[in-house]
């Protein structure tokens, strides 16, 4: 074999092993194209702490045989009492929005007002066996049969509320933005390149809850944003829309460009 055989030949071997290495990075870019879900969930979500207390006061009560017809059993005036806290707690949540400034004004208050009882118990000393009495005759109590229907109905609200959720949500994907709708599975088709994503958190203890937050899509063939309420993990949510917009953005900047 000639010197200029064996040239052409390595030569010829390289484009081999170039194109194969081309296909195969394009083979795992295409691998790694994924489908963002977004689901906007109703406030109703946020509940699921009441949930979770329903649930377990259910078995301590029916595991221990507490009877509510018994005076001296203590058992399901706390269970209740706890029922009941967390439950205002949440729909306290639910009803008014916390952003940050919010937030810290209500702690500063609720601070206050811890720091005022205080003082006023030390310095009248007499106040605080009042108050205990009276608290003493507060006794809120409510049975297993109790419990037991709340988790039931919650329990199927929360299947309903996600049962619903299939029937609209958005979805991004191959360079567009689906919003899918109705009974039917109605599709709507948004542009993706150039869609614009701002994340907002407007309730401090609902992204404390379940890490949700609003996101506001701005379309380029939309005049109007597209606001999507109670997206759950919105961080995580926002940062795969980026990667995927900014993927999107790179991919057809290669396109246009020349061979």
């Amino acid at each position: 074999m000639t010197e200029a055989e064996q040239h052409d030949g390595d030569e010829a071997q390289g484009n081999e092993q170039h194109g194969h290495a081309h296909v195969h990075s394009h083979g795992s870019g295409g691998s790694q194209k994924k489908r963002i879900y977004l689901v906007p969930y109703p406030k109703f979500i946020f509940m699921y702490p009441t949930l979770i207390i329903s649930t377990l006061a259910t078995l301590v009560l029916w595991a221990g045989g507490h009877s509510i017809a018994d005076p001296s059993q203590t058992v399901p005036v706390v269970m209740t009492g706890i029922f009941l806290c967390v439950m205002m707690a949440n729909l306290f949540i639910i009803v008014f929005d916390f952003p940050r400034a919010t937030s810290l004004t209500l702690v500063f208050i609720v601070t206050t007002v811890a720091m005022g009882v205080w003082m006023l118990f030390l310095t009248r000393p007499d106040l605080l066996p009042a108050v205990g009495d009276w608290i003493k005759r507060i006794r809120p109590v409510a049975n297993t049969t109790f419990f037991l229907c709340t988790t039931i109905g919650m329990t199927l609200m929360y299947i309903a509320v996600f049962v619903s959720t299939k029937f609209n949500y958005w979805e991004l994907s191959n360079n567009e933005l689906l919003h899918h709708h109705g009974l039917l599975s109605d599709l709507k088709r948004y542009p993706a390149p150039n869609l614009r994503v701002d994340k907002e958190i407007n309730d401090v203890f609902e992204y404390m809850l379940l890490g949700a937050g609003r996101l506001i899509l701005h379309p380029t063939t939309e005049k109007r944003a597209i606001v999507l309420d109670n997206i759950l993990f919105v961080g995580k949510k926002e940062d795969q829309m980026t990667r995927m917009l900014g993927s999107i953005k790179v991919k057809i900047g290669d396109d246009s460009g020349p061979n």
